[in-house]
């Protein structure tokens, strides 16, 4: 079987070599997936170890929970895999390329204006992908989330989000693409100094504007009010020399009862973001008994969410909330948010520049069933998602290895701001409130977890307060 491989031409080496590769990392997957299920399964009741931080009904719901998840994650998986294997093996991509160029023909435009051609092709692939993925989507939101009590959209809310994401994705990527290509195209010899330029340029504006000018066209932030929270909220900041300009609320609760908050910005225009699900005296969730009038976005005629009952207190208290701000804050102290950009700008560089090195390899394209031409978002395409694609394995598993370890270090500042038990109690809330389920499989865990075990983090929180 090798050796007649072997003896291919060059082109189907390299077509099956990425097939293989894929369906390689598709198996392997798959069978950390199943590992991780049997956990699920057998699992049935309380460790011994956990007895005391979980109570034995929510550990079968965030089971039952994680158990459907990961089912879902079987099915769309494999979907996902053999759409995009057929894609291969029947040349979709220049089938969609060459409808690309009738579009564009229709116009008068003939293959000269590859850049307008590679437009049209990128929006016919986006929307392509997003119509093969809806029913997957719309089966994970109205029927895992929302048997499960984390759903808060209607069908209409959900379809209105998904044209507007739609439409924004392509009014960012569509400019930044034609952009990066005419750059590759004009540069020269030194054209991937200039592309990483531009990308590095195009995520320090996005990172800039998308609090401010993206995300409030999906969600509604609205400031923290004066109370003694943001007044704690701004001495946490100030006894680290965290610049921090503002402090909002957002309404996630319309989409899901899920919580989070992160910070954003650039120099001394730091900003804070809390879902509203997070904070225990501001969540619509807690409010189910008092009168409608009061979250008129849980009317039954609202088109953007639906009232549900809940049976539980939602979020963390003001001290949590410090706590796990400590925590977040202690991300910007440790310079881990400079890191993580430091190397993605290197990854960036080194990819542009093996790019600069592979580009005219024809056999790259013809491998793709690109005979007659060499289309420089072909191109893109077949290096960095095909061709890269071990490398990226590597590397996303070296940053989930790096990212864990980042987590232990922000809970250690945390616990060095004197904030170890209200952390500790914050975790615990939040696994219970999004129902993260504390048993995991080492290999799955260690594969795939950016964060550690709910019981790793909580060890080492413990340990070092005992200390």
């Amino acid at each position: 079987m090798l050796e007649s491989i072997v003896d291919l031409p060059v082109e189907k080496q390299i077509f099956y070599a990425v097939l293989g590769f894929s369906w390689t990392v598709y198996l392997w997957e798959a069978y950390l997936s199943y590992r991780q299920r049997k956990i699920y399964r057998t699992t049935t009741h309380v460790p011994p170890e956990l007895g005391k931080i979980i109570d034995s009904e929510t550990f079968q719901k965030s089971r039952l929970y994680q158990l459907d998840k990961s089912n879902f994650g079987f099915w769309s998986g494999l979907y996902s895999e053999t759409e995009g294997t057929l894609i291969l093996i029947l040349g979709g991509i220049p089938f969609l390329w060459n409808i690309a160029g009738s579009v564009t023909a229709r116009f008068g435009l003939g293959s000269e204006y590859e850049i307008t051609q590679s437009l049209v092709f990128l929006t016919l692939a986006t929307l392509f992908s997003a119509v093969t993925g809806l029913p997957w989507s719309l089966y994970n939101t109205f029927v895992i989330e929302e048997k499960h009590g984390f759903n808060q959209q209607t069908i209409g809310f959900f379809l209105k989000d998904a044209v507007k994401k739609f439409m924004v994705t392509q009014c960012i990527l569509l400019p930044v693409t034609s952009l990066l290509l005419y750059i590759i195209k004009i540069g020269g010899d030194y054209f991937f100094i200039y592309a990483w330029l531009f990308t590095l340029a195009v995520t320090l504006v996005l990172v800039t504007i998308y609090a401010d000018y993206i995300a409030p066209l999906f969600d509604k932030f609205t400031p923290l009010p004066e109370g003694e929270l943001k007044t704690d909220i701004e001495a946490l900041a100030k006894s680290i020399s965290f610049p921090l300009t503002k402090v909002y609320v957002v309404e996630g609760s319309k989409r899901s009862s899920h919580s989070n908050a992160y910070f954003y910005g650039f120099f001394k225009n730091k900003r804070i973001v809390l879902f509203d699900t997070l904070l225990e005296d501001y969540s619509p969730l807690n409010k189910s008994g008092e009168p409608q009038t009061e979250q008129p976005e849980s009317d039954e005629s609202s088109p953007e969410s639906k009232a549900k009952p809940k049976n539980k207190k939602q979020g963390c208290n003001n001290p949590e909330i410090l706590a796990v701000l400590g925590h977040e804050l202690g991300h910007w102290k440790l310079g881990h948010t400079v890191k993580n950009i430091v190397i993605s700008q290197m990854n960036s560089f080194l990819c542009f520049s093996l790019f600069a090195v592979l580009i005219g390899r024809k056999e790259l394209f013809v491998a793709f069933d690109f005979n007659d031409s060499q289309p420089t978002l072909i191109g893109l395409m077949i290096i960095f998602q095909f061709i890269f694609s071990p490398y990226n394995e590597l590397l996303s598993f070296f940053l989930t290895v790096l990212s864990r370890r980042f987590e232990f270090q922000a809970d250690a500042f945390a616990r060095s701001m004197g904030k170890a038990s209200e952390l500790y109690s914050a975790l615990i809330k939040l696994n219970k409130d999004n129902l993260g389920f504390p048993v995991a499989d080492w290999l799955f865990s260690m594969w795939h977890y950016s964060h550690p075990p709910l019981l790793e983090r909580l060890r080492a929180l413990g340990n070092v307060k005992q200390d």
